[in-house]
């Protein structure tokens, strides 16, 4: 049975965490500066500006006029968690929940995205919690629907790091505290949405989570 989930202590998400995404960055990685892919997982953070309830009307910028929908599954922790091993790192999660990890296009490998990941409203997310025992991540499906079509499908067994091991792996280098949210990763491929369109994120086991897109200022 779901729970209550207030609102998160801090969201941290990962970049580069989905094989096929790897592989097709993988030319990229060899050039200057890295020439080599990271060997530790890459995060970034989503401040408290960024949340949105479920139903929300996320403000798209006239420029680019567009974003992807970075449909992910959100860890949350139910204790301090550091230094972790895989087979352990289960058990200092609370449950999870659904997160539309929004973000303005962009390619740029060098920089953290915090103008493109960063803005008002650019990680809806679901208020209800499912316990840990009672969701199989590892193979869950995602599913992103555009204005009710299936715009993107994946599922988490694609994952570089698993859950387990992308616990252990953060943790090795800081505490997760009680009540923080992991996102798990971006899928590769996501889809674009625009001013006007209806998102919908559905996970097999855990539920769906809804916004909706409007152009910046149409809320002034």
């Amino acid at each position: 049975m779901a729970n209550c989930f207030s609102s998160p202590r801090v969201i941290y998400g990962t970049l580069l965490n989905d094989r096929a995404t790897l592989t097709r960055m993988a030319g990229a990685f060899t050039q200057q500066p890295y020439k080599a892919p990271p060997v530790n997982p890459v995060l970034y953070i989503k401040p408290a500006n960024t949340y949105a309830p479920p139903g929300a009307q996320v403000e798209v910028p006239s420029d680019p006029g567009v974003v992807r929908i970075d449909a992910t599954l959100g860890v949350v922790f139910l204790c301090d968690t550091r230094r972790v091993e895989p087979h352990s790192a289960m058990s200092h999660v609370a449950g999870f929940v659904i997160a539309s990890d929004i973000t303005l296009p962009h390619d740029d490998l060098y920089r953290p995205p915090l103008l493109q990941r960063c803005r008002d409203g650019f990680c809806p997310i679901t208020p209800r919690l499912l316990p840990q025992p009672d969701f199989e991540p590892d193979t869950a499906r995602i599913d992103i629907s555009i204005n009710g079509k299936l715009a993107h499908r994946r599922s988490l067994e694609g994952l570089h790091r698993s859950i387990p091991q992308l616990i252990a792996d953060v943790s090795a280098d800081m505490t997760l505290s009680a009540g923080d949210v992991l996102l798990v990763g971006a899928p590769e491929g996501a889809p674009l949405a625009r001013p006007g369109d209806h998102v919908r994120i559905d996970v097999a086991g855990l539920g769906s989570l809804e916004h909706s897109l409007v152009a910046e200022g149409a809320h002034a």
